[in-house]
Order: structure tokens, then C-alpha cells, then sequence
């Protein structure tokens, strides 16, 4: 009988020890779960390049956060682009979709019909639209209100102080989708702010003085660019840089640098051809390289950097009346 009561007495034992050992192992299991969840990666997803430099700038450092470009970083506008499946498939997986706006990314009412749950952070809230013409200018809620009939220049970004709104308008919104990465965001935002508002400065100290100020440009990317810096775009060689333009519109691009006395044709890195040397040719005229920073490497001061070059080439360009 004592043997027995001994037996029964370990193997109650043995149940309130595995009853342990398995609230134990279901706690851990929660915590291991909460934990995979609380590291799960935030991943956002940039349209283009220039977006892609300022989410590189905005979320340096910050824990878990993965930014993926959709196009390639050479390229360029996303004037002829066309949305593929796997990139449907990647902006499907993200956070969210940072993009332009203004009109750059005309694939974005495609996405959304495949997947309307999708977030879309729309750069260009607020920004001062410019039409195609350069004759109207228009906010982008003003945009949104009209019938469609109208196409807004997209190339916001290549003007310094949109391309800061634009910063801001982004930080804002990830802040509310990451919160845990908040003020890595915030301080990222004004550090990156700051060194843009120096440039900015440096620019005007250079740019503003010159004696010359009509400009012809490859094609319609530097409306805001030249109304930050007052420059006077006199006419653009290509409207469209995947198309040629007919012999009436050279011709009439040829009369307007003959008559504005125009000294400087500034082509893009991006769309170099033989038009702008012809047509520099008969007008006596000089190329440079403008580049509106659609292209270039992985690194964070790449905007700065290119800007910077712009500025010296200005000065160059533009220093003889």
C-alpha cells in the first residue's frame, strides 16, 4: 500500500510538471509570434528614381524598412513606361507606393483597379502645377478638380524647393504608416532639408546675377527649375524625346534663338542626340548638359550632387550677355 501511495504520489507529480512545461511552451510560442510580427520588414516602393534618392535620404537607418525602386534607376521620365506584372506584384507586397504625381505616373489608376487597397503617397500634394504650355499655372487640388482636359508639366522635382515639399509630404505620410520609425523619419527629413536649403542658397547666389537669362532646353523638364531661378525658357527643341519633331517646329525653334539672341542649348544626359548640334550649328550657338536628375547611382547626395553640377553649368553657360 505504501509503494502505491509512493507511485501516485510521482505521478501527480509528473502531470503538474508536463502541465507546466506545456503553458510554458504556449507562452513562448505567443511571444515568438508577437515577436516575428514586430519585425516584420516595412517595405516601400518608389516609382522612379528621383522619389527613390529622397525615400534613400528619409528612411537612412531606420529598423526593418526596405525601399525598393519599381523601374530601373537609369530610366529616366516615365513618359513611355509600361506597368509589368511583376511590378504589380511588388507594389502588391509593399507598405506602400511613393510616387511623383502630377501626372508622371498614369499607371496608377491601373493599379488601383487591379488592387484598390493598395497605399498611394502622392508626392505632389500642394505643389503649384505648371501646364505643359507654361502659360497657366494651377495647385494640384485646383487638378483634380477639373475635367482632365488639360496636361500638367510632372517634372516638379527638378525645382529645389518643390522637390523639399515634396520631402515633407512623404515623411508625413510614412510617419503615419511606420510610427515606430518616426523620429528617424523626422530628423532624417530636416537634416536632408537643411543641406537642400544651402544648395538652394548657393544656387540663387550664383545663378540669379547672370547677365543672360533666355535658355533653350532638349525638352519640357526644367519649367520649375527655371521659375525658381528666373530663367526664360525661350523654346524647347523636343517636346517629346521619343518622337522627332517636324521641320516647321526646328524652324521655329531656330527663329526663336535667332531673335532672343539665345547663346546656350542645353541638352540632357539622358537624351542626347544630333538634333541640338544641328541647330546649335546654324544658330551659333553652344550645347551644355543640363541634367534633370532622372538618373544616376544609389547614392544619397546624388540630387545635391547633380544640382551642384547644373549650377556650374549655368554659370558657365550664361555668363556673357
Amino acid at each position: 500500500m505504501k509503494k502505491f501511495k509512493f507511485l501516485s504520489l510521482v505521478m501527480i507529480l509528473i502531470i503538474l510538471l508536463t502541465a507546466g512545461c506545456s503553458k510554458i511552451s504556449n507562452e513562448d510560442a505567443q511571444n515568438t509570434s508577437f515577436e516575428n510580427l514586430s519585425e516584420e520588414k516595412i517595405k516601400f516602393v518608389t516609382s522612379f528614381y528621383p522619389i527613390y534618392i529622397m525615400m534613400l535620404n528619409i528612411t537612412d537607418g531606420a529598423s526593418g524598412v526596405e525601399v525598393v525602386n519599381m523601374s530601373e534607376t537609369h530610366t529616366g521620365c516615365l513618359h513611355d513606361f509600361q506597368i509589368q506584372p511583376e511590378d504589380l506584384k511588388n507594389i502588391e507586397t509593399s507598405t506602400a507606393f511613393i510616387i511623383n504625381g502630377a501626372g508622371m505616373e498614369p499607371f496608377v489608376e491601373k493599379i488601383l483597379q487591379e488592387n484598390p487597397n493598395i497605399k498611394i503617397v502622392d508626392s505632389s500634394k500642394g505643389i503649384e502645377l505648371i501646364l505643359s504650355d507654361g502659360h497657366e499655372n494651377h495647385s494640384h487640388e485646383e487638378e483634380e478638380e477639373e475635367d482632365h482636359h488639360h496636361e500638367y508639366n510632372p517634372h516638379i522635382w527638378v525645382s529645389i524647393s518643390n522637390y523639399i515639399q515634396q520631402i515633407e509630404n512623404i515623411t508625413d505620410e510614412i510617419i503615419n504608416l511606420d510610427p515606430n520609425n518616426a523620429d528617424i523619419y523626422e530628423l532624417n527629413c530636416n537634416t536632408y532639408i537643411k543641406n537642400l536649403e544651402q544648395l538652394s542658397s548657393q544656387m540663387h547666389e550664383k545663378i540669379d546675377n547672370l547677365p543672360n537669362k533666355n535658355i533653350v532646353t532638349f525638352h519640357e523638364a526644367f519649367p520649375y527649375f527655371a521659375k525658381e531661378f528666373s530663367l526664360n525658357v525661350v523654346g524647347v527643341i523636343n517636346q517629346n524625346p521619343h518622337s522627332k519633331p517636324s521641320a516647321k517646329e526646328i524652324a521655329d525653334t531656330i527663329n526663336k534663338i535667332k531673335q532672343n539672341n539665345v547663346k546656350a542649348l542645353f541638352v540632357e544626359p539622358q537624351y542626347l542626340d544630333n538634333l541640338a548640334e544641328n541647330i546649335a550649328s546654324e544658330t551659333n550657338s553652344q550645347i551644355f548638359v543640363l541634367d534633370p536628375a532622372v538618373t544616376g547611382d544609389k547614392s544619397k547626395d546624388c540630387y545635391i550632387n547633380t544640382m551642384r553640377k547644373n549650377m556650374q553649368t549655368l554659370v558657365e553657360a550664361l555668363s556673357h550677355s
